[in-house]
């Protein structure tokens, strides 16, 4: 398949026999067109509807960066890894690399690309010289709203299950694959964890339904005040939005901007560092009884299997992620501070000497979606071991952390 517009072929089934959801408001007819993100028909029925000649503006369940990846390959060969890790959007980084395996992985098996539609749409529509939308919200602010609703244990299965998206290479199973036709790319990407999980598919799919149906009414709104006057408005959006997009349509009324701005909103931290003042009180308190209680003997043995426990530990991980030696000492004298400084963290500092040392070349970046979908890939690829460097130092670290905090423990209670 060309990128190029094409002629809708006589035979193509005509768009309204696909599902679609119609809403009428504010002088406006919203057609909600479903699709399923793997489907060629879905493909033929975008290209069906556009071509009509019924709609003077075409609306698509995509954010800048998700229509980006989609239209520009060269774009992940772009990006500047280091920046990545030092504003902290490593986890984001991977998470965007999981649901590109993912997506690989299925066009591997069904010779379509996913999201091959919402393309179509927004290629159509600009041969066309029809005022284009992009609805859906960012996967970054979507993925850190899901990660504050979870909880701990909730993030540890999101963070286990995005790698097992990036270091599985099996055949999506076909169970997943007919939830696909009728769900959403990022539901189906979590496979079950997303349905036994409330606050997940809340966050990923029911805020989604809300944000894009309010993006729906503020981007028409905009188009009116610019003089453009929407009146037939085609939205191209996944099958599993169709009720919920149409219901929120329907019978919300509060402001769309008011609505989009909730949605967008982080929850805010707390301003005082509460895990990282008791974590310190408790290290830095059992170092004190230690020297004062045993003196420079007991003292001393505490700080020691500290630095140990830790500092050995995230070296080993970085050390198991293939990291340069250099990377790999940053990690060790790093590990025992990173505790009771975060902003020293051993796995962002240690991955930073990585990819300074170890500099990803073009070729990496353009191989790396590739390279993610076998073991040996991710140790063979640059940027793929920087972050391979960035987890399993932060891992070791973390069960140093555990490891050497129980051992002081043992001797303080003992």
């Amino acid at each position: 398949m060309t990128d190029s517009p094409a002629t809708v072929p006589t035979a193509a089934p005509h768009w309204r026999d696909q599902p679609h959801e119609v809403v009428e408001r504010d002088g406006i007819r919203y057609t909600l067109l479903g699709t399923a993100h793997v489907s060629q028909a879905s493909v033929d029925a975008v290209r069906d509807a556009i071509g009509s000649g019924e709609f003077d503006t075409v609306a698509v369940e995509l954010d800048p960066q998700r229509l980006q990846a989609l239209t520009d390959p060269d774009a992940l060969a772009r990006l500047d890894l280091v920046d990545v890790i030092r504003s902290g959007r490593t986890a984001l980084f991977a998470a965007n690399l999981a649901l590109a395996a993912y997506q690989r992985r299925l066009a591997e098996q069904l010779g379509v690309q996913p999201g091959a539609e919402l393309k179509r749409a927004v290629l159509e529509a600009r041969h066309r010289e029809l005022p284009v939308h992009l609805i859906d919200r960012e996967v970054g602010l979507t993925f850190k709203r899901a990660s504050a609703k979870l909880g701990f244990w909730g993030r540890a299965k999101l963070a286990g299950g995005l790698l097992a998206g990036l270091l599985v290479d099996e055949p999506v199973a076909e169970d997943d694959i007919e939830k696909l036709k009728t769900g959403d790319m990022l539901e189906s990407s979590f496979s079950e964890f997303a349905s036994d999980t409330p606050a997940l598919y809340d966050t990923i799919i029911d805020e989604r339904d809300r944000y894009m149906a309010a993006r729906l009414r503020e981007s028409t709104a905009a188009d009116a005040g610019a003089g453009l006057a929407p009146r037939e408005v085609l939205a191209v959006v996944g099958a599993g939005h169709l009720r919920g997009m149409a219901g929120y349509l329907r019978e919300e009324s509060r402001a769309a901007p008011a609505i989009r701005e909730e949605l967008e909103a982080l929850p805010k931290k707390s301003d005082i560092p509460w895990f990282t003042i008791i974590l310190t009180t408790f290290v830095l308190g059992g170092f004190a009884w230690g020297f004062w209680q045993g003196g420079i003997d007991v003292g001393s043995d505490l700080l020691l299997q500290w630095v140990l426990a830790t500092g050995l530990l995230g070296a080993l991980g970085c050390a198991i992620a293939g990291g340069h030696p250099l990377s790999i000492l940053v990690a060790f004298i790093a590990s025992p501070i990173t505790p009771l400084h975060p902003a020293l963290a051993s796995g962002t500092l240690s991955a930073l000497t990585e990819a300074w040392l170890r500099k990803p070349t073009y070729a990496d970046f353009m191989a790396l979606r590739q390279d993610i979908g076998t073991l040996k890939g991710w140790w063979r690829n640059r940027v793929a071991r920087v972050l391979l460097n960035f987890f399993l130092t932060s891992l070791g670290t973390a069960i140093g952390v555990w490891t050497g905090g129980l051992r002081m423990l043992g001797k303080l209670v003992g």
